[in-house]
């Protein structure tokens, strides 16, 4: 299958690691790096995000019609395409080429970002969207939307994997250890579990984090920068705790990083949440948390205790890599869904295309 792929792409991108599961599936990624449309002058970025509205937005949809004409996808992928015009959708529907929304961050969610006007009048255009919660199920169909499919967060299998020689205690120089940005009350309760004594270790955008620790708060505990990669993979095996934080602005079921962790055989220690605790067996294959007093008991169980946590993060690790936790069966269920309306596209649907375009 022929894939025009709409994202952010760079190395350190989820929609770079789901192209590279549509390329291992043996489909051909026509590649459209967002990261290459917007306005370069800082003040007139903010505007277009804020309208998004102007030269760069109308340059976008006039290359991605063009690249339709040129390659004759059989798919239109678009991961979070917030500069496409209902339009082109309409234009793309003419030429007979089925079209997927993923957006893993929530529309009907509470923090209200900027950006999402011309989004909102393309829910009932495209043929399929993907989101990652149950609630935006019945919310999309309904604004309008054609189809809606549920699917995971998911780990990149040629990044997120177990050492090749487990880890002991003796090689881990983080203890109670985030990896992430700075949402909701992070550093609070981050900084609250240094207080006790423990050993936090706290990486991600010093951008986000300066701004919620006091310097000295800073210096303590903020290591290592911005990890991505073998440096992210790196930091989790050498971790006696890896916690994952839920995004409660952005209302979510469970997040990227528990798959990650497990799937790296980092011991998990997240959120409790109906998301977190359908995909792994609590206490068994990861341990959860609700609430600061039950996050601290957690901790205080769990960090002397390195043979349970190696047996969870083993149990763990085992099912993130045998129940479809990965980026390739999350991608091969979104191409299932959408397979019909690629059977039998033939001359007459590009017959059109003069008309629409000229």
């Amino acid at each position: 299958m022929r894939v025009l792929y709409v994202a952010h792409l760079s190395p350190n991108d989820s929609a770079e690691y789901r192209r590279l599961a549509l390329e291992r599936g043996g489909h051909t990624c026509i590649p459209v790096n967002q990261y290459g449309y917007g306005m370069k002058q800082v003040l007139l970025r903010k505007v277009e995000h804020r309208l998004v509205a102007g030269p760069e937005v109308r340059r976008f949809n006039r290359d991605l019609i063009a690249l339709a004409r040129q390659h004759r996808p059989d798919v239109l992928w678009c991961d979070k395409a917030l500069f496409l015009q209902p339009a082109t959708l309409d234009a793309f529907r003419a030429m007979g080429i089925p079209t997927i929304s993923y957006m893993i961050d929530n529309f009907f969610g509470p923090r209200r970002d900027p950006g999402w006007r011309l989004y909102a009048k393309t829910i009932p255009l495209f043929d399929l969207h993907c989101t990652q919660r149950d609630a935006n199920v019945p919310e999309y169909m309904a604004a309008g939307a054609r189809d809606v499919i549920k699917i995971q967060t998911a780990f990149e299998p040629t990044i997120h994997f177990p050492a090749e020689k487990p880890y002991t205690d003796a090689q881990r120089d983080r203890g109670v250890s985030f990896i992430g940005t700075a949402y909701d009350q992070r550093a609070e309760t981050l900084t609250r579990l240094a207080r006790e004594g423990l050993p936090v270790a706290i990486s991600g955008g010093p951008q986000h984090w300066k701004p919620k620790l006091s310097a000295e708060e800073f210096a303590a505990l903020y290591r290592e920068g911005e990890l991505y990669r073998d440096q992210y993979r790196s930091a989790i095996w050498r971790s006696r705790i890896n916690l994952s934080f839920l995004t409660h602005s952005n209302a979510d079921e469970f997040v990227h990083k528990s798959f990650e962790i497990a799937a790296c055989g980092g011991f998990l220690l997240a959120e409790r949440s109906p998301g977190h605790t359908a995909r792994f067996v609590e206490d068994e294959e990861a341990v959860f948390f609700h609430g600061y007093d039950e996050l601290l008991a957690k901790v205080r169980r769990y960090l002397p205790d390195e043979a349970a946590r190696n047996r969870i993060a083993l149990a763990g690790q085992r099912r993130a890599w045998t129940s479809g936790y990965d980026n390739d069966t999350q991608v091969r269920l979104i191409l299932e869904r959408v397979a019909p309306l690629t059977r039998g596209r033939g001359a007459a649907s590009h017959a059109r295309d003069g008309e629409v375009y000229a």
